[in-house]
């Protein structure tokens, strides 16, 4: 079965950390860029942090440059998300994304999302 799945949201105070994973089962995201999203409730969905699997570039959301990290572990089949210095603007569900195009098709996985609420 082809499926991401996110761990490791949950409840932190403002200033804190947590560090999410999206592990890939079914197919290796080795060839593919995959990217974090948050969709907070009334607000669309916005892309957080991309990794290619091409060439290792990164991309990041300008409000979390400086606190957030994207990073994989191709052993694991994972990809992580390191939020430090947390903010209440930052609660959200956050999706884990994998997209390949392969020979004109592009194959695209949703993770379930995993919430992430900053408060104190």
């Amino acid at each position: 079965q082809v499926q991401l799945v996110e761990s490791g949201g949950g409840l932190v105070q403002p200033g804190g950390s947590l560090r999410l994973s999206c592990e890939a089962s079914g197919f290796t995201l080795d060839y593919y860029a995959v990217g974090w999203f948050r969709q907070a409730p009334g607000k669309e969905r916005e892309g957080v942090a991309c990794i290619s699997s091409r060439d290792g570039s990164v991309y990041r959301l300008d409000s979390v440059k400086g606190r957030f990290t994207i990073s994989g572990d191709n052993a694991k089949n994972t990809v992580y998300l390191q939020m430090n210095s947390l903010e209440p603007e930052d609660s959200a569900v956050y999706y884990c994304n994998g997209e390949r195009r392969l020979f004109g098709k592009t194959y695209n996985y949703w993770g379930q999302g995993t919430q992430v609420t900053v408060s104190s």
